[in-house]
């Protein structure tokens, strides 16, 4: 049996770890906490972390990989989680990972903590995550070997910590459990409240600690070892005279402050403000006077103005009481500016003042208090002090603040010392980012910053170790700040100065008892270290609770009202509303929303825990119905987290490229091979002076019906070429026959394609038949439709082929020298030459009168002979000079063709003709005429278009091949334009069918949840339903049934075109398995896109429901693995209401033109989670869920056949406009649905209010477009959608009633001509067309207003603008919108 799996005595098995320059007393901590649970209380500075670290090394051998053992490291604040696990990192081998609140875990379930725990040994985080983690039984007490406990003081009352240990550690050890982890504790103090009076108090405090902890203290038996390692500051006692401020000065000033407070109160009131925004500015009000009389009081008038000002340049502090909107900020504005001015009032002025000039002066008229003087004079002490590191403790953030102001002012005047404050990040005053302290105690450490003014975040917290002066500003509140702060103080000869009012003697007896109280604990720890630890008497492990059986998980009446607030923070929401249960006392009823499946509970009895007590229940039930998973965690969270895994599933973007088998085969060299022959009638659209004619493909497959007799088009800058198939039957040819012809095509082509010979000599001499897979098709002229029946040119294709071994025939009349040696004229007429002087191919048409004798006239206009041109331009001399020339055109380009946006027209070749001397010619190829020539360079355009469509076919037949698909059937070039992307530039593209599949894709999966979970809340649908239609499901459905590799997104290159029977070493094709019957063949790989195969899945559902309807559309979706019907399920109802009570049911029947079934339907398609009154029992949450869902289908299937011819885009353009809140909310408007929403938020009345009165100004004409200039209520497109989701529930899912009764909303409808492209689009699709420079959108909020700035570089001109708006998209929209505008005009 392997160790780690076996029980073990830790104290016989686990040995010391220690590091190398560990000290004796950390050494003797160690045996300690080796042997028994131990809390380690040493100074601060002591090297407490480093006896923990070299526990853990003890314990490694239990918690490396692949051990299931962890251990877990936990820390009081966020700030200390990254420095202990650096120092964990530093000093063991150990994987260590970090943990906070931040980063979701709240939202984690228990496949991704098994992750982490797989992955780490040690775990480093907050308490709570651990105490949560404990409590879904994400973690279980008995993987953990070390729990290690920093500043452990903070194990008291309800503190995570203590909830740890008395919920889980206490419960268990009180069972009997004995496999539970070692406890480590760590603190300088292990009192945490103002100490006591006598030593025994001393000692209960620490017993407590001890008893909660199941571990004893261990501390240095000998202080003078500790006092070599660690420099002990000394304490001074600085005591100032309080006097009080001037009384007249005083009761002024507070007298024009309070006025201004009630002023503005009572401006608050007379306000129309939402009861959130009204309590939120009152507040914010009541909190910046408080301050003010704080500073006035403590600090002085100049700094109780610093204080005003300092609150009016914070902009972040408005959202810690609340969000206040636009007019609340104004009003708290207003409230800091007058007080500003009501202080400035009493400042003296004038170039020459300043605060610094006279301390003494500026005390004695109240503008600093005597407190604040005796900070300075404090200070001023060490001004002869080289390297200055002092932190002043205060214990609020205001005092921070300005006190930071105050010694930046004065300070300069006596030496060069920085100062800077640091407070904690949730103060409600200002917000100090975690990555700033740490930048401040990095300047501190570097001395480019003296002084930090700060609250209790570095008592605990931030690691500061070069410090030489610690001044208490304001007195420590408990033993354990005391401790703390002076532990900072850690270079030689430190100060610890403690100021004190004159005559507190209370304070000052404090103080010195806190003095003493470390000598205190420390003997006390040591007097009691030899007694056990008690057990805990608490009823806290004994209380009520509820566990899951099957995973562990528990929720106690401590822990359940979080729970409950939990689950509803995690139902759906918006602005106007946030779930939240509601406790009723007097009745004993828990009220939960709307949205969750369970309404209420009902408990009695007397116990003040009653509201636990129904929480727990609350637990239990929503357990027990599913709505919390196993683990005690919100639903929606498991689904989420599986979203999120399914997302992160890594994905192979290398995609097969798969070749049709119909063009692949093997050709053998002993036998006769069957050939299907299609006859390729070309037909030119375009006057031009050569003509194409017709040829004649031959495959070894007979292509499918509506393959062979295809008929599509090329796009040719002249005009178009109108291409048709037609099967005009087989043929037998012999090995030679098929070798000859295979020739034939191969030099052709690559004459065509490399306009040299580069290539063509090495192709040849490997040219054979034989066993190996290839491309395997043949292309040759056909002939003249006077010599049919016979289809096939042999005599041009033996003719041409075997001319080189017959170059000179002697009884031909004329015989002339090439570069092949004597040829017949007869043969350089209608030939392929080459000319290596210049490495061209030319088609020779025709004879000259000319020779080389001839007068030629050059561009400059220099006449001279040809045979002088060739001997200048290429240092050639011509033999034959007396031989005609022969007239000869370069051979034609080869194109991609199928392109359906060629708007330039083929530019002509300046020279259409040359003259060439026939000693300086090669015959690739005769006779070939030039017409042949130009035929074959539009082959690899067709051939391409028939692989892509045999690619389709295959695609097609392995879908028609599956069970229950059979009659299945779509037109293949359906097939080709669904899995086409726009990368291909052709005339089709997958987009409309893309957008029309998504459509119906959303609604057949969210009529098929609606059905299936009648319980689930909008949001948990919505996750379901992600899970479906998300790109990382469809590519994975897509894969699934191998997609991928019938996706067509590359660009068609000619160059890159595999030409048939050419043998190449880059041309190896894999045969794949489709299905049991059909195989493909695999040419290489090249990138798909994970979102690009689940846009092809869309488009093959539009595919099949624009051909074959929905049903057809049903049978795809099954055979990918999506399982849904449109099977009619009656829903279960049991509201017990009167509707016509609450809503006009007969007035919204009419406008809707439909009479409801179950009207209880149209109440609940018009209530608002806010309205709590619990005869309604649901919100319309669910039934926009369904209707957002049939409304975009229906409208998108609407425009798709309406518009039958449009262009690709243009439906995806069409819907966006149509399909959108804005749209609705307008149609809302029109039709006043707004007067029957049922809610209780007064901010969404204020809203609705607002867009009425900003409607008139809208134009009237459209619903749809990008028209407006603010932002509508989401809550009223949210109605239109639940009315349609409430009407096609009510007629048993009749969509085209829903469409009946909806579409008078919408009208008009957006028509091809009536849409705009949202303007932020348009923008962007200019830019990308024009290449012009689109910079990043600049951002920033302020007082309620979003201000957006969009700025474009074009044509070496810059175009912004800054629009405003409350609402950041409406901002964004307007900017982009002006700058569109002023593009146009400079282009027009």
């Amino acid at each position: 049996m392997e160790a780690l799996s076996m029980e073990i005595d830790r104290q016989q098995e686990l040995s010391a770890n220690p590091v190398p320059f560990a000290r004796s007393y950390q050494l003797e901590a160690l045996e300690k906490a080796i042997k028994q649970n131990t809390i380690v209380f040493l100074e601060t500075g002591s090297g407490k972390t480093l006896i923990a670290i070299m526990l853990l090394r003890s314990y490694a051998y239990l918690l490396r990989k692949p051990s299931s053992f962890i251990a877990i490291f936990l820390v009081p604040k966020v700030v200390l989680v990254p420095q202990q696990a650096q120092a964990v990192k530093v000093h063991t081998d150990l994987n260590v990972g970090e943990y906070w609140g931040d980063m979701g875990v709240d939202f984690w379930d228990a496949a991704k903590w098994k992750q982490e725990i797989e992955k780490h040994e040690v775990l480093v985080m907050t308490p709570a995550i651990l105490l949560n983690g404990l409590r879904h039984c994400f973690f279980k007490l008995s993987m953990i070997k070390v729990l290690i406990i920093d500043e452990c003081h903070n194990a008291r009352g309800r503190h995570p910590y203590a909830c740890i240990m008395t919920e889980f550690y206490h419960r268990q050890l009180c069972s009997g459990v004995s496999d539970l982890p070692r406890i480590f504790g760590m603190t300088a103090s292990p009192i945490k409240s103002k100490g006591g009076n006598s030593e025994f108090t001393y000692w209960q405090k620490i017993h407590e600690l001890e008893t909660l902890m199941n571990s004893k203290v261990y501390t240095c038996v000998n202080e003078s070892v500790l006092a070599e390692i660690i420099p002990i500051p000394t304490p001074k006692f600085k005591f100032y005279s309080h006097k009080e401020i001037p009384y007249t000065l005083y009761t002024c000033l507070v007298g024009k402050l309070k006025s201004l407070k009630e002023r503005h109160e009572l401006s608050l009131r007379k306000s129309d403000f939402t009861e959130s925004t009204a309590v939120s500015t009152h507040k914010m009000i009541s909190k910046i006077f408080s301050d003010l009389l704080f500073c006035l009081d403590e600090l002085g008038v100049w700094l109780a103005l610093k204080a005003a000002k300092s609150l009016s340049s914070n902009k972040n502090e408005l959202f810690s009481w609340g969000e206040l909107d636009v007019f609340g900020e104004e009003i708290v504005r207003s409230f800091r500016s007058d007080a500003i001015r009501a202080i400035e009032n009493y400042i003296p002025s004038g170039p020459q003042w300043s605060i610094a000039v006279n301390v003494i002066e500026n005390t004695d008229e109240g503008l600093l208090t005597t407190k604040v003087g005796c900070l300075i004079e404090s200070l001023l002490e060490y001004r002869g002090l080289n390297d200055m590191r002092c932190i002043v403790f205060v214990e609020r953030v205001i005092t921070a603040v300005v006190l930071q102001s105050l010694l930046n002012e004065l300070l300069p005047k006596y030496n060069v010392w920085k100062t800077k404050y640091i407070a904690g990040n949730n103060s409600g005053l200002q917000s100090q980012t975690r990555k700033r302290q740490n930048e401040i105690v990095e300047e501190f450490r570097r001395g480019s910053v003296n002084i930090i003014v700060a609250t209790s975040i570095l008592e605990e917290g931030l690691d500061v170790q070069s410090c030489n002066l610690v001044i208490r500003f304001d007195p420590s509140s408990t033993v354990c700040s005391f401790i703390q702060s002076r532990g900072r103080a850690r270079m030689q000869n430190s100060d610890y100065i403690l100021m004190v009012k004159s005559g507190d003697s209370s304070t000052h007896s404090r103080l010195k008892k806190y003095l003493a109280s470390g000598d205190i604990m420390r003997k006390e720890s040591l007097r009691h270290s030899s007694l056990p630890c008690a057990s805990l008497e608490t009823d806290l492990y004994h209380e009520e609770s509820y566990c899951v059986e099957s995973t562990g998980a528990i929720a106690t009446l401590s822990s359940s009202i979080s729970l409950i607030y939990f689950y509803c923070s995690r139902l759906p929401s918006d602005c106007y509303f946030k779930p939240t249960p509601r406790w009723d006392k007097e009745n004993g009823m828990l009220h939960l929303p709307k949205s969750c499946p369970l309404q209420t509970v009902h408990v009695q009895g007397g116990s003040k825990f009653l509201k636990q007590i129904a929480c727990l229940e609350a637990c239990k039930q929503l357990h027990n119905i599913g709505a919390l998973t196993d683990n005690l965690v919100p639903d929606i969270v498991m689904e989420e987290a599986e979203v999120q895994e399914f997302g992160n599933e890594a994905y192979n973007d290398e995609q097969p490229s798969y070749i049709p088998p119909q063009l692949v085969n093997c050709c053998s060299n002993t036998s006769e091979i069957m050939y299907h022959c299609y006859l390729i009638e070309m037909k030119q659209k375009f006057s031009y002076d050569i003509p194409v004619h017709d040829v004649v493909l031959l495959t070894r497959s007979e292509l499918g019906s509506d393959i062979g007799s295809l008929q599509f088009e090329l796009f040719v800058g002249r005009g178009s070429l109108s291409v048709n198939f037609r099967y005009v039957g087989g043929v037998h040819l012999t090995p030679e026959q098929v070798l000859l012809s295979r020739r034939y095509q191969v030099t052709l082509f690559r004459v065509l394609l490399d306009h040299n010979l580069n290539k063509l000599t090495e192709v040849l001499d490997k040219f054979c038949l034989g066993d190996n897979l290839e491309i395997d098709y043949l292309m040759l002229p056909a002939t003249g439709i006077d010599q049919r029946p016979s289809i096939i040119d042999w005599v041009s294709v033996n003719i041409c082929v075997d001319h080189i071994n017959h170059t000179l025939l002697k009884d031909h009349a004329r015989n002339v020298w090439t570069i092949n040696g004597w040829t017949c004229t007869c043969k350089l007429l209608n030939s392929l030459v080459y000319t290596p002087h210049n490495g061209h191919v030319y088609c020779i048409t025709g004879t000259l009168e000319l020779n080389g004798n001839s007068l030629l006239n050059l561009r400059d206009g220099e006449v001279i002979t040809y045979k002088k041109y060739y001997q200048k331009r290429y240092g050639i001399r011509l033999f034959f000079e007396q031989e005609p020339l022969f007239k000869a055109r370069r051979i034609f380009q080869v194109k991609n063709y199928l392109q359906g946006c060629r708007k330039q027209k083929e530019k002509e070749s300046r020279n259409t003709s040359v003259e060439l001397p026939p000693e300086l010619c090669s015959v690739i190829l005769s006779p070939i005429s030039i017409s042949t020539v130009y035929t074959f360079s539009f082959v690899p355009s067709i051939m391409h278009r028939l692989e892509s469509l045999l690619v389709a076919d295959n695609l097609k037949r392995m879908h028609l091949e599956s069970d229950h698909c059979t009659q299945n059937d779509i037109p293949t070039f359906k097939v080709l334009e669904a899995i086409t992307t726009k990368k291909c530039q052709e005339a089709f593209h997958l987009e409309s069918l893309e957008t029309l599949g998504d459509s119906f894709l959303k609604y057949a999966a969210s009529q098929q949840l609606f059905k299936t979970y009648q319980n689930h809340h909008e949001g948990l649908l919505s996750v379901k339903k992600e899970k479906i239609i998300s790109n990382a499901a469809l590519c994975s459905f897509g894969c699934g049934r191998k997609i991928s590799g019938f996706i067509r997104n590359e660009y068609f290159d000619p160059k890159r075109w595999i030409i048939p029977g050419e043998r190449s070493g880059s041309n190896f094709l894999e045969e794949e398995l489709l299905s049991k019957k059909l195989k493909i063949y695999v040419l290489g790989r090249r990138k798909v896109k994970r979102k690009t195969i689940a846009d092809v899945v869309e488009a093959l559902i539009g595919a099949f429901l624009s051909t074959g309807g929905e049903k057809s559309a049903l049978l795809f979706l099954s055979w990918i693995g999506i399982k849904v019907d449109f099977d009619f399920i009656p829903h279960e109802r049991h509201f017990h209401l009167h509707p016509e009570k609450l809503v006009n049911v007969r007035y919204l029947e009419s406008l809707l033109n439909y009479s409801f079934r179950d009207t209880s339907l149209l109440v609940e398609a018009l209530t608002h989670g806010s309205y709590m009154l619990p005869e309604i029992p649901r919100c319309y949450q669910r039934l926009e869920f369904l209707g957002d869902a049939v409304l975009d289908y229906l409208i998108t299937l609407h425009l798709y056949n309406k518009y039958p011819g449009m262009s690709p885009g243009l439906l995806t353009d069409m819907r966006a406009a149509s399909v959108n809140n804005d749209c609705y909310a307008r149609s809302s408007i029109k039709a006043e649905l707004h007067k029957h929403i049922l809610h209780a938020s007064q901010e969404l009345h204020k809203h609705i209010i607002q867009t009425i009165d900003s409607f008139e100004k809208l134009s009237s004409e459209s619903t749809f477009g990008w028209e407006s200039e603010t932002s509508f209520p989401k809550v009223l497109g949210d109605i239109v959608e639940s009315l349609a989701g409430a009407i096609l529930l009510d007629s048993g899912y009749n969509k085209e009633i829903v469409f009946q009764s909806i579409r008078p909303l919408l009208e008009p409808l957006v028509t091809p001509e009536t849409v705009r492209l949202h303007p932020v689009r348009e923008l962007t699709e200019l830019c990308q067309k024009e290449n012009y420079n689109m910079r990043k959108p600049f951002r920033y909020r302020n007082n309620g207003v979003s201000f957006v700035t969009i700025e474009v570089e074009a044509n070496g001109f810059i175009y912004n603008h800054t629009s405003t708006s409350s609402d950041k998209k409406i901002a964004k929209k307007l900017a982009s919108k002006e700058v569109l505008k002023s593009l146009k005009e400079r282009q027009i």
